[in-house]
This record gives C-alpha cells, sequence and structure tokens, in this order.
C-alpha cells in the first residue's frame, strides 16, 4: 500500500497534502485507541469509524499483567479444595500480578488479608459493579480471610466538579448498603469511608502510608500513569497515596495489630476490575521502598453495556445499565432493547444463527448464569439458529430477574445499624488474628484516640 511519503505531491498543492495524505488524515482521524483509565472506559474506533470491543488480550500486554491460565487455576482448586468461580472458569476474571505467590502463602499457613473497594459516584449501583465484590465474597468465603472494603468519598468529590461532599457522602452510605448486601461476613469485614476513617480520630496509622507512599509518587508519575494535566487539582495527585495505604495491613492496627515488623509481612490480594490497575501499579512501585510486600491482584473484565461490547455499564447512563433497584418489568424492558447478535430476519437467523461474541444478553448468562452445561447448550442452540434473539433475551431477563431480585431480598435486611458495625473500626475474626496482649494494645489506643478526640471538641465549645 503506497503512503504518504510514496506520492508525489500534486500539481497546485502544498507539500505533503495530496489526496493519499489527506485519505490518510481522515482514516487516523476516526480510528481510535481503546482508552481504559480508572475515569474512562471506551473499546475505540476502527478506521471505518465504527466502535471496537474492548481488547483485553491487549490489555494485558500494555499493562504488562499475567493471564490467568488453566495450569493456574487446576492449581487454585487443587489448594483452595474448591471449584473456581464461574468467573474464573469462563474467563471474566482473567489477569493477575502475583497470584501464584498468594497461592504460595496460603499453602503455608501464612494469612492475608482482601482490599477492594468502590468510587460512590451515584445513589443506586447497577449489576456491573457487584461483579468484583460477588467474586470478592468467593474469596473471603474460600480462604477464611478478613476483608477491608474502600469507598472512596473524597476522591469522587475531589474528580467531579458538580457533586458536593454531601452529595458524596449520601451516595456512599446508600453504597456501603448495597454492597453490605453481597453477602458479606460482617465479623471478617471493614467497610470505611476515606472521609469518615481520616476525619474519626481512627487514622493515625493509615496517615502514616499515605505521607510515606506520597514523597516517593513523582507528579511525573502520575502524570504518566493517569494522564493528569495542569488542569487537575491538586487533591487528584495525592488520591492515589490514599488508595495504596488502604493495600498495607499496617494501615489498620485496630484489626492487624500493633507489632508493626509482623504486620508488615501481612500479603494483600486485591480484586479489582482491570481499569483500577494503575493505582496499584504505582502502589507495587513504590511498596519495597517503604518495607512492604508489593500487593498482588486479580482483575476482572467489564460487564457490557446495553448498548455492546464497545463499553461497560454506567451509573450515569441509565439506559446501558440493569440497576440493582431496577423492578422486574424494568428489566424485562431494558433487556428487551439490549443489542442482539441476532441476524436481520427469523429465517436468516435459522439458516446462518446468531452471534454469541456480541449478542448483549448471551455475555450476560456468561456472567450470571452458574450452571456451565447449559450455558454451553444455549450458546450452542443460538449459534445453529435453533435459538432465536426473543428466547436468547427471555433466558437473559429471567436469570437478572432472579438475581436482582436475590439483591432485593437480601437489601431489606441491611438497616442503618447493620451499615454502622460494619463501618466501626474493630478487631475482626479470623485466622491468624492477634493474641489478646496485641488487641488490648490496639483498644488501649482506640481509647486514647477518641479521648484525645472529645477534649479537642471540649476546647472548640
Amino acid at each position: 500500500m503506497a503512503t504518504v511519503s510514496d506520492v508525489k505531491d500534486e500539481p497546485g498543492q502544498p507539500p505533503a497534502l495530496t489526496s493519499l495524505s489527506l485519505a490518510e488524515a481522515a482514516q487516523q482521524a476516526r480510528s481510535r485507541e481503546q482508552i481504559i483509565t480508572p475515569f474512562d472506559v471506551s473499546g475505540g474506533v476502527d478506521e471505518q469509524g465504527k466502535p471496537k470491543a474492548i481488547d483485553y488480550d491487549k490489555l494485558v500486554d500494555t499493562f504488562g499483567s499475567q493471564r490467568i491460565d488453566k495450569p493456574l487455576l487446576e492449581r487454585f482448586e487443587k489448594v483452595t479444595g474448591h471449584k473456581p468461580h464461574r468467573m474464573l472458569r469462563r474467563g471474566l476474571v482473567f489477569s493477575h500480578r502475583d497470584l501464584n505467590l498468594i497461592l504460595d502463602k496460603y499453602e503455608k499457613g501464612i494469612p492475608f488479608f482482601l482490599y477492594t473497594g468502590r468510587g460512590p459516584s451515584s445513589d443506586s449501583m447497577h449489576v456491573g459493579h457487584t461483579i468484583p465484590f460477588e467474586f470478592t465474597k468467593y474469596l473471603q468465603d474460600v480462604f477464611d480471610v478478613p476483608l477491608v472494603i474502600m469507598l472512596t468519598d473524597d476522591e469522587k468529590f475531589f474528580h467531579t466538579p458538580k457533586l458536593s461532599l454531601k452529595d458524596v457522602y449520601e451516595f456512599t452510605i446508600r453504597n456501603a448498603m448495597d454492597i453490605i448486601a453481597v453477602g458479606f461476613d460482617m465479623k471478617k469485614t471493614f467497610v470505611f469511608a476515606d472521609t469518615e476513617l481520616v476525619d474519626g480520630g481512627h487514622a493515625s496509622a493509615f496517615n502514616t502510608n499515605v505521607r510515606e507512599m506520597g514523597k516517593r509518587t513523582t507528579i511525573n508519575q502520575i502524570r504518566g500513569t493517569f494522564g493528569f494535566t495542569d488542569s487537575n487539582n491538586i487533591a487528584e495527585f495525592n488520591f492515589p497515596a490514599m488508595q495504596s495505604a488502604t493495600a498495607f495491613a499496617t494501615s489498620f492496627p485496630f484489626i492487624f495489630g500493633t507489632d508493626a515488623k509482623k504486620v508488615a509481612k501481612i500479603p494483600c490480594l486485591i480484586p479489582c476490575a482491570i481499569d483500577q490497575d494503575p493505582y496499584f501499579r504505582q502502589c507495587r512501585d513504590n511498596a519495597p521502598k517503604m518495607g512492604y510486600l508489593k500487593p498482588a491482584i486479580i482483575h476482572s473484565v467489564f460487564l457490557p453495556s446495553l448498548r455492546g461490547s464497545e463499553s461497560k455499564m454506567s451509573a450515569s447512563d441509565a439506559d446501558s445499565s440493569i440497576f440493582l433497584s431496577d423492578t422486574d418489568k424494568q428489566i424485562q424492558k431494558k433487556v428487551g432493547k439490549a443489542f442482539s447478535g441476532g441476524q436481520d430476519t427469523a429465517e436468516l437467523h435459522r439458516e446462518i444463527g446468531g452471534r454469541t461474541t456480541v449478542d448483549v444478553p448471551f455475555q450476560y448468562l456468561t456472567f450470571f448464569l452458574e450452571d456451565d452445561d447449559e450455558l454451553e447448550r444455549i450458546r450452542v442452540a443460538y449459534e445453529k439458529g435453533e435459538m432465536q434473539s426473543g428466547e436468547m433475551k427471555m433466558a437473559c431477563t429471567k436469570e437478572l430477574q432472579a438475581y436482582v431480585g436475590g439483591f432485593r431480598e437480601r437489601r431489606k435486611a441491611v438497616t442503618d445499624e447493620v451499615r454502622k458495625e460494619f463501618m466501626r473500626p474493630r478487631q475482626l475474626v479470623f485466622r491468624g488474628m492477634p493474641d489478646e496482649k496485641q488487641r488490648q494494645e490496639a483498644r488501649s489506643r482506640r481509647i486514647k484516640i477518641l479521648e484525645e478526640e472529645l477534649e479537642r471538641l471540649k476546647r472548640e465549645d
């Protein structure tokens, strides 16, 4: 194929402004690479201007993570004695950093903890938000380990000009109750909002790690990782240090004890969607400089938008998402309008079959239908043309209605009192927890902090 340099300038044209160069420029203008950051997710656009599906293989190469392959899954099952979660079996949880090292430590009886989170940007979560949380619950049950869930209300306030602190905090409370309704074990789970922890007198150790991380992170690193410019506010540049601090057990002496040397050796495993990886690349770069282990990470794919697999569900776009607050009727209506991989007519569909690789209802079934054999039956029938698009949408609707309906029932049991207990800084119960002496020291430390805070408030009065 000819390029600009191969073709002489046409008469009357400025240098390099030939018909061919203009065509190439137009192609480049239409095409766009995929964008995957904590703030923007898009599959990109091809040379014809058509949206492209997210390329997860390319992300593994770009981010430098490792694929979760069959040998690792076999080892996971052997070490844990549990069948891998359907998201692992189907490649929906697909990539990792140092998961093999976590399995090594678990085999040796060395305790670790889980850390995941959510940025509360709306008052209602959608089913895509539950994917990392459902998988995290599975990991908590399988490994019997403590879990820390971080609600980054401060980050959403920093990054979203239209949101006030009051708005974000209200979202945080509602989101916390939704997350708790996934089914986490209260005895092993601590949920916290950044602003509450920092302002509530329990963040002395946490803030120490924020400062240590912040000192080791340069502005150029943040610019390069997140694409920040001079237009981003200074709080956004500092926030990655906050998100990193949660990956260190020493940030939570009320959970892990006050023996800093011992606690620093407790590993962390972070289940998250792949767009959160940039935060933890920064964290992993600096952790050894702070005397800590690099946190391990396990990545999930995005639940596609109802409009297609080139983007993920978005809380800011009601027509692209199935919300946990949606009624059965709303779910049915939304799935009915979802992007289909079926053919234009029933006759053509029976002749050449449907395309499960782009069919959104089928993609949803891969996330939510537990039965592998039934999923395979549906796939084969659809691709052979034996199942029509309407039948696929009915199967998807039924599964999503059951999933959201189960959530609604659990959500009724999450009272404000239950939420407050999950969000109360306290000792969690787990294998390898601190001994009584350490727990007493941690309690004494918390009492002292609260007494100092009470004295401060008295002086202000």
